[in-house]
């Protein structure tokens, strides 16, 4: 399933970060993808696979 989520984008994940959130920002993108925690600000890159897999919805395009 191609999911259509750009830069800046707010997702939530299948599993939550350990500080309780599942919300998370898109911050940078390549063959690796940068998300930023919403609940306590910690990035994490993560490998565009992976991420995929992992990604449940996006909540918030930047243009909203």
């Amino acid at each position: 399933m191609e999911q259509n989520y750009e830069l800046n984008d707010y997702v939530q994940m299948k599993k939550e970060h350990p500080c309780g959130s599942n919300e998370w920002q898109i911050i940078r993108m390549g063959a690796d993808i940068r998300i930023k925690c919403q609940g306590c600000q910690h990035s994490v890159l993560v490998p565009r696979r992976k991420f995929n897999k992992s990604v449940k919805k996006v909540i918030k395009n930047e243009e909203n």
